[in-house]
């Protein structure tokens, strides 16, 4: 097998993650080919330096090297790779590296898929935001074979300040994103319900921001997602509906092993009634507009 590190990769996911890798793959010196349905996206590409822009992959498959999908869920991924024929497009031997939050199961099913085709792939969800993945500096949780972390060691050095090599399984990689959003989930939750305790205690949601801030009670997911309810912006980077799937995707992981976890289920419970309420395209600190009898920066009472 040819494990030579790639020159070429498309970036298929141009929002707030995918931007910022497609970039960042730019400033490293690969040629970079983005994909995305929005118009406005790839025009911001094309003219920040790629040597190509598509809604559509298939454009370019025979010029690759390598894939990364940074789509929403296992849904998108499979559409894009078998659906529409890419997988059967590509070279064989290219390297694709699927960085959707899924389940173990669908990134074996997909890696399963994949070989059908001779294309290797990485097991490869990321964290750290729009801001981290425009610095080349997301963190990124890989599992997969040596080929593929050698394939793609260019790529994971343009967009990533750390890279854990979880293990050779498919699956695992996946397994450890889901823990770390029960995590963010819960984080946000948490600080969604410590603010709106504050309002119903008339205390400025500034000045509970800026103890918590700079107190032990702080996470990184509080002082990011919480300075959007202090600005009254639920502009989203991260939907509610996002936390809606990555805790639904925690909860079966739960319920595969025969385990039981009770915050999780508060927290997945407020994103869901957050969405029911037509909050879903909302940035995901609006899980605190479930709260009544309060009054938040920005939101109408």
């Amino acid at each position: 097998m040819n494990e030579q590190p790639i020159k070429s990769v498309a970036v298929i996911g141009l929002g707030s993650m995918g931007m910022g890798a497609a970039q960042s793959c730019v400033r490293a010196g690969l040629d970079v080919y983005g994909v995305d349905l929005n118009l406005e996206a790839l025009k911001t590409l094309k003219e920040y330096g790629a040597k190509a822009v598509s809604s559509n992959a298939n454009d370019f498959a025979k010029d690759l090297d390598a894939v990364l999908l940074l789509l929403i869920n296992a849904k998108q991924v499979k559409s894009v790779l078998f659906d529409s024929g890419l997988a059967s497009a590509l070279k064989p031997n290219t390297a694709v590296m699927v960085s959707a939050t899924i389940s173990a199961q669908d990134a074996k099913d997909i890696a399963a898929s994949l070989a059908e085709y001779q294309l290797i792939m990485l097991d490869a969800p990321v964290s750290g935001g729009a801001i981290k993945a425009a610095s080349g500096e997301m963190t990124i949780m890989a599992s997969g074979s040596a080929a593929a972390f050698t394939k793609l060691a260019p790529v994971l050095e343009a967009t990533a300040a750390k890279v854990y090599n979880i293990g050779l399984e498919i699956g695992l990689g996946a397994t450890v994103k889901i823990i770390h959003q029960l995590l963010a989930g819960v984080h946000i939750a948490a600080g969604a319900e410590a603010m709106a305790l504050a309002a119903r205690a008339n205390i400025p949601l500034d000045l509970m921001y800026d103890v918590v801030t700079n107190a032990a009670g702080n996470s990184w997911m509080f002082e990011n997602r919480m300075k959007h309810v202090v600005d009254g912006d639920y502009s989203p980077n991260s939907m509610v509906d996002i936390f809606v799937k990555d805790l639904g995707l925690v909860s079966e992981t739960a319920r595969d092993l025969e385990f039981e976890l009770p915050l999780t289920s508060t927290a997945l419970n407020m994103f869901t009634s957050a969405s029911n309420a037509g909050f879903g395209k909302e940035d995901d600190s609006a899980v605190i507009k479930i709260f009544k009898g309060i009054e938040l920066p920005g939101v109408e009472s």
